[in-house]
């Protein structure tokens, strides 16, 4: 049966955050439809491997076909070099093909006919004659200011930018013109290069476009703003996770008993089960014993359900692996062939932190996934025993310091971003060091953090790890741990006889902290031990320059 134009519309607009220009913009895509089909684009840049939430997109993707549009997928693989190279040069080709077959997967496992897809490269136009000189153009009439505030939630803010992250906004406008559509749909994070777009495309001559937006998906550690990211493997589920994992994260994922705001795996299920269901219903199942299968008629009686505590946290995160490792199974399936793996580990290979550990190679412990610790040495020099206890639960890494900064308001405080490995980037930090040690001794200096921390805000700036020291018995003098020469940003320690953990360490609670810190010491030698095993990195030992005997604490 054929759909009239308001209905077709309706199923475009649907669970969409915001379309920009709202009356306007609808009324130009209805006199659009009526005449042909829209034709539309969806982009991601290739960077960190894609998440859990990219389901959310592509739910909506199902949407737009069903309403007959032409829509295209568009890789855009030189804008994830421009935002910071993020996805380094040499690995740009490898990332972008990941990318596409474990998008093509993904649509496979949802029931998307590919064949009515368009997928497209950035560098197949972007790097030609006609595309670099409207780049100039647009570079004659955007400000500073301008591209900075374009790019302001989708590119990585610094304190002093490279220019390329300011060209990212400009080059995501002009592939609208480039790739001959109608309507860009993204996240509502895209809100400021959406408008930058409506703004500066006429003024070079194109057509001004329809913009619509998603939410974002809130992470599953919870809270509001703190959206599901590649960035932070405790907030989002991998892919390639295997169901054990999935399990193990979704127990720790955040759903205060009544609590729906923030909440993660609600939202998952409001934005992609719900929509992706065949009669728009969900069945969460439940031992008799427990009161039987739970049936929901929408989201909205599950919200209802979960707000007045009628179901209950358990039974959802149950309900929600269960859904979420039916939709991942074929994907694992077809990545676990030698073929598929070898792309996997030439998009993300070992040490960049970013690595994705193939499902055979995950181990939990028992209390769920504290730890992912992979069968093979980390690296040439590091054979031992596999990792056990405590210890591993803290995700340690060498960290190198840059763009170190004074805290204005504090005379304790300073601020700056670490190198531990990430192929995002930097993290940044907030550490109180600035009493006993200048900037000059901390700027580009390898030292060691504590990665998998809660992030928490100090003075209105977070910080996401922590720079691990150790202080004298008696308290009177401190000293931050260094890493040996020849170890590198994101090595992570590990103790002697064994070796480095790999793939994902989930946040580690203050519990697990307090622990594995009130085991740590130096030596009389000023080297690090933990329960009496010395701490190395990269095959040296990780040591406090200035105090033998140094205690930690997680405070």
């Amino acid at each position: 049966m054929s759909l009239s134009v308001d209905e077709k519309v309706t199923l475009i607009t649907r669970g969409l955050d915001e379309v920009m220009g709202a009356e306007k913009a609808v009324e130009n895509m209805k006199t659009i439809i009526a005449e042909r089909d829209l034709k539309l684009y969806w982009g991601t840049a290739t960077t960190g491997a894609p998440h859990i939430a990219y389901f959310v997109p592509m739910s909506k993707i199902a949407d737009f076909l069903r309403a007959g549009c032409e829509v295209t997928i568009l890789f855009a693989d030189l804008h994830a070099y421009l935002d910071n190279q993020k996805a380094p040069w040499d690995l740009l080709m490898a990332r972008t093909k990941y990318y596409e077959l474990v998008i093509k997967s993904m649509l496979k496992s949802i029931g998307v006919p590919l064949e009515k897809l368009k997928f497209v490269r950035g560098t197949d136009y972007q790097l030609s004659r006609e595309f670099s000189l409207d780049v100039y153009k647009l570079t004659a009439m955007t400000s500073e200011r301008n591209a900075k505030k374009a790019g302001a939630e989708v590119v990585k803010q610094v304190e002093s930018p490279f220019l390329s992250g300011m060209l990212y906004p400009l080059l995501q406008a002009l592939d609208e013109e480039y790739l001959h559509v109608d309507a860009q749909f993204g996240g509502v994070d895209q809100r400021k290069i959406f408008t930058y777009a409506e703004t500066f495309l006429p003024k070079i001559g194109y057509a001004k476009r329809v913009h619509l937006m998603n939410p974002m998906v809130p992470s599953l550690t919870g809270g509001k703003g703190n959206k599901m990211s590649a960035s932070d493997p405790n907030s989002k589920i991998d892919l390639l996770d295997s169901r054990e994992t999935v399990e193990g994260k979704i127990r720790k994922a955040f759903a205060d008993p009544g609590v729906v705001e923030g909440n993660g795996l609600l939202a998952f299920t409001k934005r992609v089960l719900f929509p992706l269901s065949a009669d728009g219903t969900l069945t969460i199942a439940r031992e008799e014993k427990h009161g039987g299968d739970l049936h929901f008629a929408s989201y909205e009686a599950l919200e209802a359900a979960y707000a007045d505590k009628s179901l209950f946290p358990l039974d959802l995160k149950n309900g929600v692996a269960a859904a979420i490792n039916k939709l991942l199974d074929p994907i694992r399936a077809e990545f676990s062939t030698p073929e598929m793996q070898a792309v996997v580990a030439a998009a993300y290979p070992k040490g960049d932190g970013h690595e994705i550990a193939p499902e055979a190679d995950i181990e939990l412990d028992g209390e769920g996934p504290e730890t992912a610790a992979a069968a093979a040495p980390a690296a040439a020099g590091a054979a031992g025993a596999a990792p056990e206890g405590e210890f591993y639960k803290c995700d340690f890494r060498v960290g190198r310091l840059q763009n170190v900064r004074c805290v204005e308001g504090s005379d304790k405080l300073y601020i700056l971003e670490a190198d531990i490995g990430h192929a995002e980037g930097a993290v940044q930090v907030v550490t109180n060091v600035r009493q006993t040690m200048a900037i000059d001794e901390l700027e580009g200096k390898h030292f060691v953090l504590l990665a998998n921390l809660k992030p928490a805000s100090f003075m209105g700036n977070k910080t996401f790890a922590m720079l691990l020291g150790g202080a004298s018995e008696d308290g009177a003098s401190s000293d931050l741990l260094v890493a040996p020469e020849g170890a590198k940003a994101g090595d992570r320690l590990y103790l002697t006889g064994q070796r480095p953990v790999e793939g994902v360490i989930a946040r580690a609670n203050e519990k697990v902290i307090k622990s594995v810190y009130g085991a740590l010491r130096t030596d009389a030698e000023k080297q690090l031990t933990w329960d009496g095993k010395r701490v190395l990195a990269a095959g040296g030992a990780v040591a406090s320059p200035a105090i033998a005997n140094a205690v930690f604490h997680s405070k």
